[in-house]
């Protein structure tokens, strides 16, 4: 059996996806680690939210209440909340790092309501703001609003690491991501868009959706008449499939071979069952179509 060039791209990149990650890369970054701690303090305010409140003296909840929301006694019960006993590398940083949270909170949470910009980019330096990365929190490719076009990723995007390059989505090519690669045309390009969308299935290289838009046909397709046409394999006169008793059948782009039903594959043939050698020799039988 005969993959077209894109079918068999694509299963590549699948096998690809599932291999499994490396050691090093499923291990937290420094950023990683401090993004997790605050994700985890915004959700104790949460769920530390109007606490042991709710029906009664509604004056007296107000009054107690706004003490409350700002009360160390609240910050505490965030705090112990924030990292699992088993985690020893939060519990680290949270130890380390209680004095910061504890000042942005009784002092600073006005001024910066943004935690994790204030306590992981500002002041650990761990990461950076989306849109930029490396040590100096540079712009990534294309601007920090819109990186790589917004058709790509953004090497070391939102940390410390990477060096602001683009790792383009499926379809998109370029230094900045805005470049269509070949089964793909430009169907929208502008000073600050460009979008890429998939050629017809019969085309390498087009300008349109059709098969009419082609300029260049894929691999098991031929132009005729001002479009890309499969070619059926099956009917060249080179035989597609070469081995004794097997069948063809052509497919869009490309075409299958396979044995009939009950017959033996090997490598060279395809083995008719012992006892139909035994009585007479009988015309090839076809699978039905809709098998394959």
């Amino acid at each position: 059996m005969r993959l077209p060039r894109r079918a068999a791209l694509g299963l590549l990149s699948l096998l690809l996806l599932l291999l499994p990650a490396p050691e090093a890369a499923k291990k937290p970054t420094p950023c990683q680690r401090c993004r997790g701690l605050v994700d985890k303090f915004n959700q104790g305010l949460v769920d530390t939210a109007k606490k042991n409140f709710g029906g009664g003296n509604t004056a007296w909840e107000e009054k107690t209440l706004s003490k409350y929301e700002s009360s160390e006694i609240r910050l505490l019960e965030i705090l112990e909340g924030l990292c699992e006993s088993s985690d020893f590398e939060c519990n680290q940083m949270l130890e380390a790092q209680e004095e910061h949270l504890e000042a942005w909170w009784l002092q600073l949470k006005n001024e910066y309501p943004d935690l994790f910009e204030w306590f992981c980019v500002k002041t650990l330096k761990l990461c950076c703001s989306p849109g930029t990365y490396g040590p100096d929190c540079l712009a990534c490719q294309g601007g920090s609003q819109r990186p790589c076009s917004g058709n790509g990723h953004c090497s070391g995007d939102g940390s410390r690491q990477g060096d602001g390059s683009c790792r383009c989505h499926v379809g998109y090519q370029g230094p900045l991501c805005t470049d269509c690669m070949d089964g793909y045309f430009s169907s929208l390009r502008n000073e600050t868009h460009s979008v890429c969308t998939a050629c017809d299935e019969s085309c390498k290289t087009c300008s349109g959706p059709t098969n009419r838009d082609c300029g260049e046909c894929e691999v098991g397709w031929v132009l005729d008449e001002g479009a890309c046409a499969d070619v059926d394999e099956c009917s060249l006169a080179e035989k597609a499939c070469v081995r004794k008793n097997e069948n063809c059948y052509n497919t869009p782009g490309s075409y299958v071979c396979v044995c009939p039903d009950g017959f033996e594959e090997t490598e060279d043939a395809c083995v008719p069952p012992a006892e139909a050698e035994a009585t007479e020799e009988s015309p090839t039988q076809l699978p039905a179509h809709e098998d394959l």
